[in-house]
């Protein structure tokens, strides 16, 4: 069981954009389209010219992000083995996660308005979708899951004091 109720809010939270995140994956990996474009032009090519390949890396991709999904719901409902190591890996995921979502959304919002050029042009539909859809789940997975870790955090540190 979490420590509150804040922090089963904010790990379900996380979760939640972390599965929307999955499911995409999944559904891409088997042969969906709709919002591919939104990803680049690239994963649309390698979809129709490699669909095979393009579907297992997809599903490799779908099961990492419920790995990340997984790992820090379960520490915080039940005892795990190490848990030190498990809470580790949730806190490199919540960096990653927010750091990986911050930078890219900001870029794609300089590319759209304008003040970042990039040299050989951009992929407007890509770009949109890095910045208002895929990268700012990014962000929000990793902020949120950062404040359930804190959360969860503060109350064993309170009630090792008692």
């Amino acid at each position: 069981m979490p420590d509150t109720p804040a922090q089963a809010r904010l790990l379900l939270g996380a979760a939640a954009a972390g599965l929307i995140h999955a499911g995409f994956s999944l559904y891409w990996a088997l042969g969906g389209r709709r919002l591919l474009p939104t990803v680049g032009q690239w994963a649309v090519t390698a979809a129709r010219e490699a669909p095979v390949t393009a579907g297992l890396v997809l599903v490799a991709v779908a099961a990492v992000k419920c790995v990340v999904v997984a790992v820090p719901l379960l520490a915080a409902s039940r005892p795990l083995p190490r848990p030190g190591a498990w809470r580790a890996f949730a806190w490199l995921a919540a960096v990653v996660l927010t750091g990986y979502g911050a930078l890219n959304s900001i870029v794609a919002w300089l590319v759209l308005g304008g003040a970042l050029r990039p040299e050989g042009g951009f992929d407007r539909q890509a770009m949109i979708g890095h910045a208002y859809l895929w990268d700012p789940l990014f962000l929000v997975w990793g902020l949120l899951l950062g404040a359930g870790l804190l959360a969860g955090g503060r109350g064993r540190r309170g009630r090792a004091r008692v």
